[in-house]
């Protein structure tokens, strides 16, 4: 469906392609897979861009880029046209979630320094054993942002949501077999991707 053609806001004056986006998102929150398959298209860029220039860390702007776009799955029917449009309360909400993370972040970070300075004498193997999961977690997200989208998505929401297959495939609206497939076609890469790092 072409975006120039939904002219449903005009009375608002906004431009066809936000008016189109507007109204797509209108139908994601009565459930139309189709309508957010495209509020995602249209979005997941931009909405990363943002976070990415918050957070200045590319593994993380993606890990957060997918949060986003299943939060506005979850609570597209709060989105409200008359207060603005679809595309300003995705990038608001996006905004919300980037700072969100660097202050978790900062949080932690200061928690590992009072930490530190309180139990200095910590067994150096402790201390080893903290930094390599931490690099861990680096490598995994490094390894999640290589996958394609239909693999990278699924296992993002699993991993980082702790969803089942079948809670992925119900919030994906696709079929519980592909689902499973990508998933495990997925897990082969990353896993070869972590044993070459």
């Amino acid at each position: 469906m072409s975006k120039t053609g939904q002219g449903g806001h005009g009375s608002r004056g906004r431009p066809a392609a936000e008016a189109w986006l507007d109204a797509r998102l209108k139908r994601a929150a009565e459930g139309d897979h189709d309508a957010f398959a495209d509020v995602y298209d249209t979005l997941a860029r931009p909405v990363k861009g943002l976070i990415c220039r918050v957070l200045r860390d590319e593994a993380q702007a993606e890990e957060v880029t997918q949060d986003v776009m299943v939060e506005i799955w979850r609570t597209a029917d709060r989105y409200r046209p008359e207060l603005g449009t679809a595309r300003g309360w995705v990038l608001t909400l996006a905004h919300r979630r980037a700072v969100d993370r660097v202050r978790y972040v900062q949080a932690g970070t200061a928690r590992e320094r009072r930490s530190a300075l309180l139990a200095e004498d910590r067994p150096f193997d402790e201390v080893a054993e903290t930094v390599e999961r931490h690099e861990d977690h680096r490598r995994v997200r490094h390894c999640l942002a290589a996958l394609e989208r239909r693999q990278r998505v699924p296992l993002t929401l699993a991993y980082y949501q702790g969803m089942t297959y079948l809670e992925v495939a119900a919030c994906l609206a696709t079929p519980a077999g592909t689902v499973k497939s990508r998933m495990r076609s997925g897990l082969r890469l990353l896993r070869r991707c972590l044993e070459a790092r």
